[in-house]
Formats: structure tokens, sequence, C-alpha cells
């Protein structure tokens, strides 16, 4: 498992595999929005959230399809399934790997573009813990997408389309925290939903895709 964990980790660091671009991505996207809706702090201070949550769940997104595909075209996954490992623990250390070299990161550098955004100092650690929770909940069900597409040509698209509708609840729950934050309200109860739905996900969603994979690998 550690060498496997290990594996993803540099594949996902290295030049080409994808963690950088939804960096990067996440950067761009956020930056750009006070130039589109212009340079109100009051208004800034009330998208704040939801941005960083789109901007954070699109740059996760768009990492997806590297999650099997490289394995699938290389001939590795066949070799993981036929390994004492169970498939399901493959699932879980992919999505760990994707958490890690995605969504961790832009947990860490959300409060310092939350700064362009004029987001209340009240709303900062609920936005955190808020990505801190909900992200892996993210590269979980991005799994179901990417496994459903695994071998399709320009499957990215249709993994989006998959997965964007899965991704709503979590979005919801998560910018909620922060915004209720902002807002002066008790953002426990959306953080304590959110962090509901995140364990229901990692308790389910190694299995699911463990049989989609043993589907398409037939």
């Amino acid at each position: 498992m550690r060498a496997l964990l290990a594996r993803e980790l540099t594949l996902a660091l290295r030049a080409g595999g994808g963690a950088p671009q939804g960096l990067v991505f996440f950067l761009i996207v956020v930056l750009l929005v006070p130039f589109g809706i212009g340079p109100a702090p009051d208004r800034l201070a009330g998208v704040a959230p939801g941005t960083l949550w789109i901007a954070a769940l699109l740059s996760c997104l768009m990492t997806l399809d590297r999650l099997f595909q490289t394995d699938f075209e290389d001939g590795s996954l066949d070799a993981l399934a036929l390994s004492p490992l169970p498939m399901e623990a493959v699932v879980a250390l992919k999505a760990l790997a994707h958490w890690l070299t995605t969504g961790l990161p832009l947990t860490l550098i959300a409060p310092l573009l939350a700064v362009t955004l004029n987001l209340p100092a009240s709303a900062y650690p609920w936005l955190v813990a808020g990505l801190l929770i909900g992200t892996p909940a993210l590269s979980m069900i991005g799994t179901i997408g990417a496994a459903l597409t695994l071998g399709l040509r320009r499957g990215g698209l249709l993994t989006g389309v998959l997965t964007l509708p899965l991704y709503i609840p979590t979005l919801i729950f998560g910018a909620r925290s922060a915004i209720a934050a902002a807002d002066g309200q008790d953002p426990v109860p959306a953080l304590a939903l959110s962090a509901a739905l995140t364990l229901a996900i990692a308790a389910a969603t190694p299995f699911a895709t463990a049989r989609i994979l043993a589907i398409q690998l037939r």
C-alpha cells in the first residue's frame, strides 16, 4: 500500500501528471473573478465562498481523467487487479493520492486567495475546515466517473457530465458553512452535514468503483 501510494504521488506531481495544472487553474479562476464582477468589496465578499468552492470543484474535476486512464493504457491496472491488494484498497489509495496532490494544496492556498475576494475574517476558519472536510469527497466521487469512462476517447468531458451532479451536495454544504460564518450565523450544522456526507461517500465509493472497474476489465 505504501509503495502504491508513493507511486501515485510521484505520477501526479511529475510534469504532465495533472496536479500542477489543477492548482494553476484554481489560481486563474479566483484571480479573474474581481475583474469580471468589479472591485466592490461588498460584492466580492458576497461571492467569495461560492467562488472558492466552485474553483476548487472544477480544479478537482479537470484532473480526474488521469486516475485510471494511464494505468489502463499501459496495463498497470490489470496488474493491480491481479495483485493481492483488494481493488477497493487500490481505489481508496488512488483517491487519497488525488486529494493529497489536488484537494489539500487547494485547501492550503484558499485563505491566501480569499484575501483578493475580501472574505470576512470570521469565515476563514470555516472555509478551510469546509474544504478540508469536503474535498476528499470530491476525489472519492471522482473515482466513479473516471472508472465509468475508462478506455473512452476524450472521456474527460463525459467524466465531468457524470460526476458534476454528484458534487452538488458537497458544494452546497461546504460553501454554506463559510457563508453562514460570514453572515454571522451558525456554520456548524452545514459543516456537520458536509462531514457526514464525506464519511458516507468514503465508505461507499471504493466498493462501487471497484465493481465498475471489474466490469470494465473483463
